[in-house]
């Protein structure tokens, strides 16, 4: 459409020579029509232009619509405050005498983040999941609770004691 503008100037730019030369009127009204056709023409092609932008930017926001409800339906919802995840392990329910000894163990445990659980390194709910080491004493401070999965309290209080059999008392178990 461009082209077609520039000729239409150029035709008339070549009736206004031919107004110079000949100095009749009608090839200056000639070429003042012609220009008002380029004009008209360039200003339709930047409407039709707009509106084709407008569309094809709505299209692309309905099509990012669509695409998020496709994403939601996938995902499943986030639980509103109170309610249980569905993907979380859930709590692990900590023995009183390992509560106890629990403060006393230096270990690592893993986090994930967005999810209130520790867990083993060898959790089976961890696989495929990016993990935070932390010490076992850090992820309580910051309210990190046992997976009832890989029961880590359990099995680092078990760990401990197998390690230290002569304790009887939790004074008994060696500071690190």
């Amino acid at each position: 459409m461009l082209l077609v503008v520039v000729a239409l100037i150029l035709v008339s730019f070549g009736f206004m020579v031919a107004v110079l030369i000949t100095g009749t009127s009608l090839f200056a009204w000639i070429s003042v029509g012609v220009s008002l056709l380029a004009f008209t023409l360039l200003v339709t092609e930047w409407i039709l232009t707009r509106r084709r932008r407008r569309a094809e930017s709505d299209q692309a926001k309905i099509i990012t619509a669509e695409q998020a409800a496709e994403a939601t339906a996938e995902r499943p919802a986030v639980p509103e405050d109170g309610e249980a995840d569905p993907e979380d392990p859930g709590e692990e329910d900590t023995d009183a005498a390992d509560a106890l000894l629990i403060p006393q163990i230096d270990a690592e445990v893993r986090v994930v983040d967005e999810y209130p659980r520790y867990h083993l390194a060898r959790c089976p709910w961890l696989s495929g999941r990016e993990t935070l080491p932390l010490q076992l004493s850090e992820a309580r401070e910051l309210g990190f609770t046992p997976c009832d999965r890989c029961r880590p309290d359990a099995n680092l209080a078990t760990l401990a004691r197998a390690q230290h059999p002569k304790a009887t008392a939790l004074e008994d178990y060696p500071e690190d």
